[in-house]
Parts: structure tokens; C-alpha cells; sequence
């Protein structure tokens, strides 16, 4: 009889048991060939709280919602399975030795070795084994998706000077380049400033009558840098006095502004070329503009090509509503 009543006892201990391994891990979702168990919650949750080993792209909306929104922890599971099952099937697949490789990397950008990598790792409470099972996932699907979705997104300058306009919206659509040759005057010691400008007037009067700038600019321009042809470089909008910008803005390419006063003295200009140009602040801030337009034209089609994977996979879900 005792046997029997330990037979008994040793069958209901066996119930609890598998009930309750099958409570934690229960199969939740399966994804092709993949499976999603019920531990996998409590896994992902863990490592948001911990060692934040989180894939980023996959994140909807931030890392706080998902530790708290199981519907979002099961979309978050899924799109793993996803990507690892377009891993395998497109052979994308890394070793161990292209992980090893990437934190001998990793170490050299941050001027430490491999070893000091491993090390900050388990100073930070990870597992090295997890660690290095985390780099291999990310590397493979940065691969897959640098073949599926990056290596498609195009972004051009006209778009990303589109995005600073609707940024920006008092900038500028354009600016203009000009390139000028001038001929100056300067009231040295001994002259006075009306006798300079009449001179100034002279030369501008043969000017209009034909005579060669670049002629005259060798004869007469006391410009202490002087150039052949008396060019003076080439400057934007704005890099000028508003006195000589205003009267080279009136004359077209080839003709010559009349006599302009400024602190240096009396000058005549010479458009030489003109042209329209981004606003030299597009230029500044291109190289950031652009990266988030990548960013997020990825997001978008990362989107778009995780519910097509949907659309074409096996995708059972278990969950009770």
C-alpha cells in the first residue's frame, strides 16, 4: 500500500511538474521553422532592464513601451524570427571568427584590446557567450538587410535641401556665386578722394567706350594683391559689403559697375561669371540632413518589408485574445 501511495504521490509531483514547465514555456508563436516560447517574453524583458542587447531597427516605438506592451514584445519576437529565417535561407550566416573580428574592431575604435572589450563587457553584468551570440545576430542581419533594403534607399541632394527648406523655412532656396575683377583706386597721402574719383571716372568713361579691362586693370589698379586682369576671386552673397554686392547685383556677366566708394578706396568691378548655388547653410548641414532622411526612408521600408515576410511566412499565434 505504501508503494502504491508513493506510485501516486510521484505521478501528481510529474503533473505539477510538466504543468508548470509547460505554463513558462509554452509555445506561444511559431514563425516558419522558428518557435516563440513563453520564457522568450521574460528573456526579452531582461535584457531591456539589463544588458539592453536590444536590436534597435526592430523597436516600434521605444524600449520603454516594449517592457511593458506584450503586444508589442510579440511583434518585437516575430520580426527576430523574421529576419533570422531570410538569415538562413539566404546563407547570410556568420562564423564565430567574423564575431572575434568585429570586437578586435570595436576595441581599436575605442583604443582597447579585444580582451579589454570582453572585459567592460562582463563589467557590465553580460555574459560573454550572450554577448558574442548578440554580435553574431546583428552582423547577420545587417547584412541581410543592407542587401534587401539599404543598398536600395537613394536620397538626393534635391531631396535633402527639400527637407532644410520645410525646416527652414526663412532660408533662402538659392544663393549667388559671382566671380569679379575690380580696379581700385586708393586715396594715398598727398591726393584727395575728389581728385581719386575723378580719375576713377576717367578709366570707367574708356571703359564704356570699348577699351580693354583687363588693359586697363594692368595700367591703373592700385590693388596691392593684384591679380592678372585685376581678378579679385570668387565670393557668395552676403561675403561682400552691401555696397558692392548691390551694385554688381545690377550688371550682367561681362560688364562693369560704375565707380563704388568704399573704406579702401573708389573701385570699378567686372563681373566676370555669376551663378545660383545652394544656401551656403544647406551645405553645412547636408551631410546630417541626409543621414536622417536614410534613417528614416530605412524605418519606413524595414516596415514595409517585414509585412511582406508576414504576408509569404508561416505564422501561427497562440495567444488567447
Amino acid at each position: 500500500m505504501r508503494n502504491v501511495s508513493l506510485l501516486i504521490f510521484s505521478a501528481i509531483l510529474s503533473i505539477a511538474f510538466f504543468a508548470k514547465a509547460e505554463l513558462v514555456d509554452r509555445i506561444v508563436a511559431i514563425v516558419n521553422s522558428e518557435i516563440i516560447l513563453e520564457s522568450d517574453f521574460q528573456n526579452l524583458k531582461n535584457k531591456i532592464h539589463g544588458s539592453g542587447m536590444i536590436d534597435e531597427s526592430l523597436v516600434d516605438s521605444d524600449q520603454d513601451t516594449l517592457a511593458k506592451d506584450r503586444s508589442a514584445q510579440l511583434n518585437y519576437l516575430i520580426n527576430e524570427r523574421l529576419l533570422d529565417s531570410e538569415v538562413k535561407r539566404l546563407n547570410l550566416s556568420v562564423t564565430m571568427e567574423r564575431v572575434q573580428l568585429e570586437i578586435k574592431e570595436m576595441g581599436k575604435r575605442n583604443n582597447i584590446s579585444a580582451d579589454e572589450v570582453l572585459a567592460a563587457v562582463k563589467a557590465q553584468g553580460m555574459n560573454v557567450s550572450d554577448y558574442q551570440d548578440f554580435l553574431k545576430n546583428r552582423i547577420e542581419r545587417q547584412n541581410l538587410l543592407e542587401q534587401e533594403i539599404i543598398s536600395k534607399i537613394r536620397v538626393t541632394e534635391e531631396d535633402a535641401f527639400s527637407e532644410y527648406l520645410r525646416k527652414n523655412p526663412n532660408a533662402k532656396s538659392a544663393a549667388s556665386e559671382f566671380k569679379i575683377a575690380q580696379i581700385l583706386f586708393r586715396v594715398k597721402k598727398g591726393t584727395t578722394p575728389e581728385s581719386v574719383l575723378a580719375r576713377a571716372q576717367e578709366i570707367y568713361n574708356r571703359l564704356k567706350r570699348g577699351e580693354k579691362f583687363e588693359t586697363l586693370a594692368e595700367q591703373s589698379s592700385e590693388d596691392p594683391d593684384f591679380s592678372a586682369g585685376g581678378l579679385l576671386g570668387t565670393f557668395r552673397s552676403g561675403e561682400f559689403s552691401k555696397d558692392i554686392e548691390e551694385a554688381i547685383k545690377k550688371i550682367d556677366v561681362g560688364d562693369v559697375t560704375s565707380v563704388v566708394q568704399t573704406k579702401q578706396g573708389f573701385h570699378i568691378f567686372k563681373l566676370l561669371d555669376q551663378k545660383s548655388i545652394k544656401d551656403p547653410n544647406f551645405e553645412k548641414q547636408k551631410p546630417g540632413i541626409t543621414a536622417q532622411l536614410v534613417e528614416r526612408n530605412f524605418k519606413r521600408q524595414l516596415k514595409i518589408w517585414l509585412q511582406s515576410k508576414k504576408d509569404e511566412s508561416y505564422l501561427k499565434i497562440n495567444e488567447t485574445k
